[in-house]
């Protein structure tokens, strides 16, 4: 499922098969907890797939205060929350093309201090990092979720560590090791 910019291609594919809401969240929080400074996670699925619900997890893992609470940024375009790194919360899905995100500056996020996690990311084609962590989510219509996971090696090393700890999560995977 290449993207226009060939990092697909290179990219290790994992398939994940999350069977509650509590697997999906604590998937989530993983994540948070490995995000490193610039990292950027792409978030992809149809309307109502857990795209927000997956990101309200990852700032959980990033110690995010309960006090701020995690919304869609899909009006607002971008938010930002402060936690153990700052996440960099964006929704593209109302923007029509790469120079709308160019003209909001919002490109400029990708290389800063903190975990950018980006909703309907097939608006950046092209801008995004090639070192980006693609999920691609699919609702078979219950509390459950298959994610497509699609990393190049920086992500892959990480994803790796989780799934030796949890064996279970993965459908199916080229990861090496």
């Amino acid at each position: 499922m290449d993207k226009g910019d060939g990092v697909t291609d290179k990219a290790k594919q994992t398939s994940i098969h999350l069977k509650s809401l509590d697997e999906t969240r604590f998937f989530g929080r993983t994540l948070g907890e490995l995000a490193l400074p610039g990292d950027v996670i792409c978030l992809d699925g149809d309307l109502g797939a857990g795209k927000t619900t997956l990101t309200q997890a990852i700032a959980q893992g990033l110690q995010v205060p309960d006090s701020e609470y995690v919304t869609s940024p899909s009006f607002a375009v971008f938010h930002q929350y402060p936690g153990r790194i700052p996440l960099y919360h964006m929704d593209f899905y109302r923007l029509h093309d790469v120079s709308e995100i160019l003209d909001l500056g919002l490109d400029e996020y990708f290389s800063l201090s903190g975990l950018t996690v980006i909703e309907w990311p097939t608006r950046a084609s092209g801008i995004l990092p090639d070192d980006r962590l693609e999920l691609t989510i699919e609702n078979p219509g219950d509390d459950s979720r298959i994610i497509r996971c699609a990393c190049l090696p920086g992500w892959e090393t990480r994803l790796a560590d989780l799934f030796r700890q949890y064996p279970g999560l993965l459908l199916e995977s080229t990861m090496g090791h």
